[in-house]
């Protein structure tokens, strides 16, 4: 069997080596409550829709602020 899985972008989240662990551990659970909040507001959709990127882009912002990691938007 073949599955094609199409391209799509992905936020890249990189918390640094000097990270403190617990804050990086609740910065990656908020992380996760915005793909599961995007669920629940598309119908089940997921990060692998088109606009996924652009409509939780300003969450992850916010966090990047608050808890001071980097992330990059890559295409895979």
């Amino acid at each position: 069997m073949k599955a094609r899985i199409p391209k799509h972008r992905e936020f890249i989240i990189n918390f640094g080596e000097n990270a403190d662990d617990a804050r990086s551990q609740e910065a990656w659970a908020k992380l996760n409550a915005i793909v599961e909040e995007y669920k629940k507001a598309h119908n089940g959709r997921s990060v692998y829709e088109p606009t996924f990127i652009e409509d939780t882009e300003e969450q992850v912002k916010a966090l990047q602020a608050e808890y001071g990691f980097s992330y990059t938007v890559e295409l895979r």
